[in-house]
């Protein structure tokens, strides 16, 4: 599904990315872990395709083909999708009209027929009962006027509208009470299928107590240092990261 091989990336002259080197097969989930800087959210912008991030050296391959050369939207319409850590509010744009323009783009580049305005209705109604959004919601501006939660929970309503292959998760637990983090969790978990793959990062352990991922890595100074299964996550979570930190100096 997705393969990174020895990437770097830097924002202006600064490096963040420094030889990131990732494997994802279909159907599989990896959580990416780290301290503030390590470069988590840069890996996520330069896999979405924000155009302030400029690679400098190493690849990217999503279903045998280079993401990098793909522009932000042909990677949506390709089936990535990222859930922000912050959602941009979008005053005077519609819930309804955003997710059906972009479904029926997203349709229409796959050779599908556009849904009805029924069939979209009873879609959406499903979608938000998954992340239980009110639905009142729906008629609103997207993100205008939500709360931290609402908006997160929105996140993964239009994931599972548009249903992508790879879904990264930046930070989606962030500023979550423990309800809400439950209704997140369960909303991703329904939507784990064997030809879809999830790429979540997260700060805190408490996350994969509800989403159990396949693999955990340790990213540190631009570089995953360290890969392990969910016991790695709970060392983390007990240890902190100087441990890891002091490891990757000594090697």
């Amino acid at each position: 599904m997705l393969q990174i091989n020895n990437l770097h990336a830097r924002i202006e002259e600064q490096n963040i990315l420094k030889g990131v080197d990732l494997t994802v097969s279909a159907g599989e989930v990896h959580a990416i872990m780290g301290p503030n800087g390590s470069g988590k959210s840069t890996l996520a912008s330069v896999l979405a395709g924000r155009e302030e991030f400029e690679v400098t050296d190493g690849n990217v391959l999503y279903q045998g083909q280079d993401l990098l050369e793909m522009e932000p939207d042909e990677r949506a319409l390709e089936g990535v999708f990222l859930a922000f850590q912050y959602p941009v509010e979008l005053p005077g744009v519609s819930m309804n009209n955003f997710l059906r323009q972009a479904l029926n783009q997203q349709r229409e580049y796959r050779g599908e027929e556009p849904l009805s305005a029924g069939a979209f209705l009873k879609r959406m109604k499903a979608c938000a009962a998954l992340v239980d959004l009110d639905p009142q919601l729906m008629s609103r501006a997207v993100n205008d006027g939500f709360s931290g939660g609402e908006k997160k929970r929105n996140e993964i309503f239009q994931l599972a509208m548009l249903e992508p292959r790879l879904a990264i998760m930046d930070e989606t637990d962030s500023g979550l009470d423990i309800d809400a983090l439950r209704t997140v969790a369960d909303g991703v978990n329904a939507l784990r299928r064997n030809d879809r793959s999830f790429v979540v990062i997260t700060h805190y352990q408490r996350l994969l107590d509800y989403i159990i991922p396949d693999t955990v890595h340790v990213m540190v100074d631009g570089r995953i240092v360290r890969s392990g299964g969910k016991e790695l996550a709970l060392d983390l979570e007990k240890k902190g990261y100087d441990w890891i930190r002091e490891e990757t100096v000594a090697v």
